[in-house]
C-alpha cells in the first residue's frame, strides 16, 4: 500500500534511547503535524493480550489483537510500563503482527497536512517514499546513560550496567531480525546525538525538513 502522496511524511528511525521520540514530538509540534510513535502500537497490541489473559506465543491471536489496535489516543504513560515492553518484544517478531500494524501505520501516514512517524522501520518499510528520512542514533553507552538518568529522575532506583546490557540486547534483536530489521534507509540523513543537545538535533532536522518542504508539491 503506497503512502498518501498528498501528505508530507517525516520518517524518523533509530535505536532505543537515541532521542528520536523527543525529536519527533518536537518536530510534529513545530510543524503542526500529526505524530505517531509506532513502538506504542506494538505495546498496545501486547497490552490487549495481557489484559485478556491470552498467551503471547500464539501468532494468530496476536495478529487479531494487532488488527484491533486504535492508533489515536495511545497512552504513552500506560504503555511505557516494563512488563508491556517485554510482552511487545515477543509479539513484534511475528510477521502477521507486523503486517497488521504496518498497514495501520500507513493509513495514519495519510493524515493532513503531514505526519511524523518514529520507529525502527519507517523509512525502510512503512513509508519508503517519505520525502524526509532521518536516522537518529547515539552510542550504546550514551543511550544507556540517558535511560539510567531518566529512571533516576523519576525517583526510581536503577542499575546502569543492567540498562547498558539491555540496550545492547535490544540493538542485537532489532538489527538482527529477518523481518524489517533496524537499519538506516539508503537515503536517510544520519543524526548522531551522542554529543548533541535536543535543540541542536532539532535545528539540524529542521534544516533538512525545510529544504524538503520547499520542494514538496
Amino acid at each position: 500500500m503506497p503512502s498518501n502522496p498528498t501528505s508530507f511524511i517525516i520518517a524518523i528511525d533509530g535505536p532505543a534511547a537515541a532521542g528520536k521520540g523527543t525529536l519527533s514530538r518536537r518536530v510534529a509540534d513545530a510543524y503542526g503535524f500529526h505524530h505517531l510513535d509506532t513502538g506504542l502500537t506494538y505495546r498496545a497490541a501486547a497490552k490487549a493480550l495481557l489484559d485478556a489473559g491470552l498467551p503471547l506465543d500464539d501468532p494468530a491471536t496476536a495478529e487479531k489483537m494487532a488488527h484491533d489496535v486504535e492508533l489515536d489516543g495511545l497512552d504513552r504513560d500506560v504503555l511505557s510500563k516494563h512488563e508491556i515492553g517485554e510482552a511487545a518484544s515477543k509479539i513484534a517478531v511475528m510477521p502477521g503482527v507486523r503486517r497488521a500494524l504496518v498497514e495501520a501505520q500507513r493509513r495514519f501516514s495519510g493524515k493532513q497536512p503531514g505526519v511524523v512517524l518514529d520507529g525502527r522501520d519507517i523509512g525502510t518499510v512503512v513509508c519508503p517514499d517519505a520525502p524526509v528520512k532521518l536516522y537518529v542514533t547515539a552510542s550504546p553507552e550514551v543511550r544507556a546513560r540517558r535511560r539510567f538518568e531518566e529512571i533516576r529522575g523519576k525517583g526510581t532506583t536503577a542499575d546502569f550496567d543492567a540498562i547498558f546490557e539491555d540496550v545492547k540486547r535490544r540493538d542485537e534483536r532489532d538489527m538482527g531480525r529477518t523481518d524489517s530489521p533496524l537499519k538506516p534507509a539508503e537515503d536517510a540523513h544520519l543524526l548522531d546525538t551522542s554529543e548533541m543537545s535536543i535543540e541542536a538535533a532539532f535545528q539540524a532536522a529542521k534544516s533538512i525538513i525545510d529544504l524538503a518542504l520547499s520542494r514538496h508539491t
